[in-house]
């Protein structure tokens, strides 16, 4: 079974691309979600990241994911400190949980906004990025997280660019709201089935 990793910068719809996959019986591991769930349930994350950020960071033993990117998208090293606690719990989830398909599937699919960044990319034989023009992807991101432009902006200058994403991916996939997704993820999906 191949493990394929599928990433884009903020907002370029590696979700979306995901829940086709999803539609295709494709195994999704959303690193972003299961990053979510360590800091709420892993006692050892937990613990951690109250020696890092603080105890104000959890709100009735909830982790209050706001004041978290507060904290750590203006401070690089927090964010550094941080990403070294969660990626390897991370990693290790994707394995297992990689591990318990064996060869039932062709290939699974592990969605990380962050792939090449963690090192995550690793844990890949091949690599695909989903691409959004800039403008089109920071005005998801506002819509999506109510949050302003700087905002965007600033979660945007810890992820590679677009650029150096798509030169280290095998495949793209290219989410403009022109080119229609399916078709390209359909392409895809027959080169690892």
């Amino acid at each position: 079974m191949k493990r394929i990793g599928l990433t884009g910068g903020i907002g370029s719809g590696k979700t979306t691309v995901a829940q086709i996959f999803k539609t295709l019986s494709i195994p999704v591991f959303e690193a972003d979600n299961v990053s979510r769930e360590l800091l709420q349930s892993n006692q050892l994350v937990v613990s951690e990241v109250k020696l890092l950020l603080g105890d104000d960071v959890y709100v009735n033993e909830q982790a209050d994911r706001s004041a978290i990117a507060q904290i750590v998208f203006n401070d690089s090293s927090k964010l550094k400190a941080l990403n070294g606690i969660l990626h390897p719990a991370v990693f290790s989830s994707f394995q297992k949980w990689s591990d318990d398909f064996n060869d039932r599937v062709p290939y699974c699919i592990k969605e990380a906004a962050i792939l090449f960044e963690s090192g995550g990319s690793e844990q890949c034989d091949e690599v695909i990025s989903v691409t959004a023009p800039i403008d089109l992807r920071i005005k998801r991101v506002m819509n999506r997280d109510e949050v302003s432009k700087e905002e965007v902006e600033a979660r945007m200058a810890n992820q590679l660019s677009e650029q150096e994403i798509t030169t280290k991916s095998d495949h793209i996939i290219v989410n403009d709201g022109v080119e229609a997704l399916i078709p390209q993820v359909l392409r895809i999906h027959s080169l690892f089935s």
